[in-house]
């Protein structure tokens, strides 16, 4: 599932759409692979068959619960990256999203354990002005990549709407000459 385009404003361009990492699906595909083991293992060592439908059903609702659900969760989970703001967007029936502009990112960082490490995911924390404050994303792939272009956005959105020397320079000498000039008017 992309994430929406109809969610952006006129301009907006998705620079990063985000899944937590394929390490959220370890424990759903053990499950599914132990559910299959199961069926099978009953199937072929056992001969009463209202214990093999039992197993079965076990076995479709641990795969139903177990596997299939948090796969729903972590295709409907996004994290989005634009060159105006962060989406963090969650939910499978009901959704939630939060959006942070990126003119109020006032920090962000990046922490790895050992085995994050190892995987090449980790945890970036996005903190921002206003109300919530922190937004902990976990399980980000390739987190220092993601880091480093969120911090290149910022930057790049501060640059957008920031004077640069010249232009306050010029922005400033306008009204000065303007009060010179009226000045000499007066005197003459």
């Amino acid at each position: 599932m992309a994430f929406p385009e109809d969610v952006l404003t006129d301009g907006e361009q998705v620079e990063l759409d985000l899944h937590p990492h394929w390490k959220a699906m370890i424990w759903p595909v053990t499950v599914l692979v132990l559910a299959l083991a199961a069926v099978i293992s009953a199937l072929v060592l056992l001969d009463n068959e209202v214990l093999i439908y039992i197993i079965a059903g076990v076995a479709v609702v641990a795969v139903a619960w177990l596997s299939f659900w948090p796969w729903l969760v972590w295709r409907t989970t996004h994290y989005v990256l634009t060159n105006e703001r962060v989406l963090l967007q969650t939910g499978v029936f009901s959704r939630d999203r939060r959006d942070i502009p990126l003119s109020r990112v006032n920090d962000h960082s990046m922490n790895q354990r050992f085995v994050e490490r190892l995987l090449g995911c980790g945890t970036l924390t996005i903190e921002s002005a206003g109300e919530r404050g922190q937004s902990v994303l976990r399980d980000i792939p390739h987190v220092e990549k993601v880091q480093t272009r969120l911090y290149e956005l910022v930057e790049a959105d501060r640059d957008a709407y920031a004077f640069n020397d010249s232009e306050r320079g010029a922005k400033n000498s306008a009204p000065a000459q303007a009060t010179r000039a009226e000045a000499e008017a007066e005197e003459k």
